[in-house]
This record gives C-alpha cells, structure tokens and sequence, in this order.
C-alpha cells in the first residue's frame, strides 16, 4: 500500500503538502500522523464513494486516522481549496497552449446527477460552472430530478456581459441562449440540430440538411453565419462551426445511435444518421477575436473536462454529496475533478512513461533515503 501510494503522490502537483497548509486544510494534523494520511482518508470519502461514517471506519482499520465523522466533515470543508488548487496546476500541466482573450470569463459549465446513499437515497441534479483558466467554481446549484425548469439550461447560471457560458447538446435551446445574450454574454455551445432550428442571417430557414449534402470528401471543417430566435422575436447572431469526424469517430457515433435506436424502439430518421457523421458548435463570440480554430480549441477544453465527470460517475461512482451546506458542496466537487484528473495523468505515464511502474523522481528518492 505504502509503494503504491508514493507511485501516485509522484504525479501529484510539486509541493501539494506545502500547498495544503497555504490553503488551510494542514494547520493540524490532530487525529492524523501526516498530511498523507490525511489526503488518504480524504480520497477514501471522494474518490471511492463512501459516506463519512464509512470512510472514518475503513480509515481507522487501515491505521489512517482515528477522528468521528463529524470531525472527518470539518476537514472536509477545509480542503476545498486544497483540492481547488491541485486540479489547477494539473490543468494548467495539460492546458498550456489555448489562446489568451483577454477581455472574456469563459466558463465551463455542466450538470450531473448524484443520489444519497441507501436504498431510498433522493436524486438530485448538480449545475456547476468553472471559470478558466482560474478554475474558481464560479456556481452551483442543486434541484430535483424531475419537474419544470430543472434540466440542463444557461438559465441556472448568473451571467455578466462578456462571460462565455460553454455547454453541450443539453445547453442548445432558445430560452438559455436568449438569457445569456439578454444579460450581453456569449455562448459556445454544442449544436442539437433536432432540438434547436437555425436560420440565415436574413430569417430565413438554415437548410443545414443541403449543406451538409454538399459537403467536399477533402473538406475537414466549414463555418457558417447563422441566428436563433430569440422570444420576444429578435434574432441572435452567431456561427454554426462544422467539423467532420474521423471514419472510425463516424462508425462509432452511428452505431450508437442504432443502440440507442434498438433499446427504446424508436425509428430512426436519415438526418440523424447524417448528423453522426459530424460535431457541430453554436457560438456567439465574435468572430474577430475567436476564429474557428479557436471556438474548436475552447470546446475540446469542454470536453476534456466533461470526461472527467463522465468516468467518475461510470467506474468510480459519484458517491455522496454532502449537500447541507455550500462548503463541504463545494469541496466535494473539487475533490472528484482532482481525482478525475489525476487519474487522466496516472493512466497517461502507465500507457506512455513507466514501464516499470513509477516515474525515475520515485526510485531516485528511495536511492536516496537509503544511502
């Protein structure tokens, strides 16, 4: 165990145990023998799912810690900007090169849903936005599954002029788009063409299907003006950008629909299958200062991050959120995206570096203590 758990703090950020007590979370270790044990108890709660009460029992049994779980919440709460900063500087280590733009707060956002332990556990939806580069949460909400007004939409979010709100499919409807503009904000935002109809600049209906029909075998990708409705019957103004995916990325995609087709035993319609072949982005910003390589550049960030989330919630479980207050909420959250990310680097070095199971820096610190 000990092995192992130095092979993972070798990808952690430099100086994470310094980091800790800059941010709050070590001022004490009472309870704990080190700060290591103390991020392993911590993992234990986010990471793996389990509740306070089982995490302090598991921690206890394997001689981590010996602390209730009503202490476990306050250190709880105190490592949210412990887990803040880690998932930072692991960002920044992968996102180096995206272009600055000064003058814009874009903003990451997503929805997922959690449920509380037990049998009779509630479920509940989390919408949370990240501003980048800063990776500050800039809000979070929960609401219940079901009901009016509580699916995914840039209405949960607060938005001020030059934000740029970036969101998936579930984002692409007339209300959250108008919301973000009526308030002189942006969005970049993935295009559901059977949710959501564009039109010319002139108002017009955007025949996407001729468009698509047309498209050259040699052509990669294509930008288009374009607009949407606004309710009170103004247009709004953007781009509709277009990139056609790899023949394995299409293959995979239309086979996908095909199973999603078979399981809930509806018919498929030829666009759909045609609308597979490609991934299609919406966005407001202009032009001048976000060229298509940009907007593309900005969503594939989106994505990576949405991943992240994704993994955690199919092979690690969300677990439970403790949702009493907006501290420890927000710690939470922190922590999955530290953990997600951190097993983003881990799987890299396995596949790319470490044949023999840890980084040089590892086997150089064990020479090292031992002479």
């Amino acid at each position: 165990m000990d092995e192992n758990w130095d092979v993972l703090t070798s990808l952690f950020p430099e100086g994470w145990r310094e980091l800790g007590r800059t941010c709050g979370a070590l001022r004490r270790l009472r309870g704990f023998s080190s700060e290591d044990d103390l991020m392993r108890t911590l993992l234990l709660h986010v990471a793996q799912g389990y509740s306070l009460r089982e995490t302090v029992t598991v921690a206890k049994a394997a001689g981590l810690a010996d602390i209730s779980d009503v202490a476990l919440l306050k250190r709880f709460r105190s490592a949210g900007p412990w887990f803040r900063e880690l998932s930072l500087r692991l960002i920044q280590d992968t996102y180096t090169n995206l272009p600055e733009v000064p003058g814009f707060n874009m903003t990451l956002v997503d929805a997922t849903h959690v449920k509380e332990p037990g049998k009779t556990g509630s479920c509940w939806r989390i919408h949370y936005a990240f501003d980048f580069p800063s990776l500050s949460c800039r809000h979070f909400s929960l609401t219940p599954m079901a009901g009016k007004g509580v699916g995914e939409s840039f209405r949960h979010f607060p938005v001020q002029e030059n934000d740029c709100l970036i969101g998936d499919r579930g984002y692409s409807k007339y209300p959250g788009i108008a919301h973000v503009a009526d308030h002189k904000g942006f969005v970049l935002v993935r295009y559901n063409p059977v949710q959501m109809r564009l039109m010319t600049p002139d108002g017009r209906p955007f025949e996407l299907d001729d468009r698509l029909s047309g498209w050259d075998d040699d052509q990669q990708q294509a930008a288009w003006q374009s607009t949407v409705s606004h309710p009170d019957g103004s247009l709004i103004t953007g781009r509709l950008i277009v990139v056609r995916k790899s023949k394995v990325a299409m293959e995979a995609s239309i086979k996908k629909v095909r199973q999603q087709a078979s399981q809930k035993q509806y018919k498929i319609r030829r666009p759909v299958l045609e609308y597979a072949k490609y991934i299609m982005i919406f966005t407001t910003l202009p032009e001048d200062k976000f060229d298509t390589q940009t907007c593309l550049e900005w969503y594939r960030l989106r994505w990576q991050v949405e991943l992240v989330f994704k993994r955690l919630k199919s092979l690690a479980g969300l677990g439970h959120l403790p949702k009493h207050d907006p501290e420890s909420s927000q710690a939470w959250l922190y922590g999955k995206l530290f953990t997600g990310l951190l097993t983003e680097k881990l799987i890299h070095h396995g596949q790319a570096v470490s044949p023999w199971g840890y980084k040089v820096s590892v086997q150089k610190q064990v020479f090292q203590s031992v002479a």
